[in-house]
């Protein structure tokens, strides 16, 4: 069985898709997908369904979504399978639990990656960070799970990727930028900036990769919308790491033109007190 969760909602058994139609037994799949091997309480895929006020018949119509699951398992699997849909989709005290791999699920594929992109990246060996961190993000084929209706358990988790992903971009970038791949990211960071105006990290790539390609007009342009849009939307200045950074643009810093540091970090965080 394969489920993909990072993008529409996936899952397939020999090449045979068992995602359901209806929209609650879509949450529970993609609820139990997040948490391969691991018991999913029958509280908490109540409250994805209903919130905090389920009907008298909750607990009988949950069954009836687990056996829909079950049944589509079973047509898929065929007779011959060595496991049976029960032992697939099992019921456990107190919940139920998707017995398969996680990386049969492509969002621990993707954390997986993370992890060793991040470690890699901690570790100085900024080629092999890039290199995973595409790798992870390339898992992805959409926001997390945007063809199924969240409930409150499944939003939060979806919140939880979306800002996984975005740091996973970011780093990415910082370990391109260590590589001296500035002209490369204009394109890809002015997109990025335009999609998140407020987030200090990405503006400050954006900043160091106009300043390295010779465009610091650009790179002060970005600094002023950004203040502009923080007084104005926020009533706060940029955070002094920022504004170390432009006054370092101002004053021609020999340090902005080096790739790397004593230690590895982030792009926010080279003038950080």
């Amino acid at each position: 069985m394969e489920i993909q969760v990072l993008g529409p909602l996936g899952a397939q058994v020999e090449g045979e898709t068992v995602v359901p139609s209806a929209a609650k037994p879509r949450q529970i799949l993609s609820l139990l997908a997040l948490h391969p091997g691991r018991i999913v309480p029958v509280a908490t895929l109540m409250e994805e369904i209903w919130g905090m006020r389920p009907p008298q018949s909750a607990q009988t119509t949950l069954q009836t979504y687990i056996l829909q699951l079950r049944r589509r398992l079973a047509t898929a699997m065929g007779p011959a399978a060595p496991a049976g849909a029960k032992d697939v989709l099992a019921t456990r005290h107190g919940g139920y639990v998707l017995r398969i791999p996680p990386d049969r699920v492509d969002v621990h594929r993707y954390e997986r990656l993370v992890t060793q992109g991040l470690a890699a990246f901690e570790a100085g060996d900024d080629e092999t960070s890039a290199r995973v961190y595409r790798q992870a993000l390339a898992l992805w084929d959409g926001p997390a799970l945007v063809d199924v209706r969240l409930g409150p358990v499944l939003e939060i988790e979806v919140l939880r990727l979306e800002e996984s992903r975005l740091v996973a971009v970011e780093r990415r970038i910082d370990a391109d930028l260590r590589l001296g791949r500035h002209c490369e990211l204009i394109a890809e960071l002015s997109e990025l900036t335009a999609r998140h105006p407020l987030h200090e990290g990405l503006q400050s790539q954006a900043m160091l990769a106009l300043y390295r390609a010779g465009r610091r007009s650009g790179a002060l342009d970005v600094y002023r919308r950004l203040r502009s849009r923080l007084i104005e939307e926020v009533g706060v200045e940029p955070s002094p790491q920022l504004q170390r950074l432009h006054q370092a643009m101002l004053t021609v810093a020999p340090q902005l033109d080096e790739l790397t540091t004593p230690r590895p970090t982030s792009t926010f965080d080279l003038f950080a007190a």
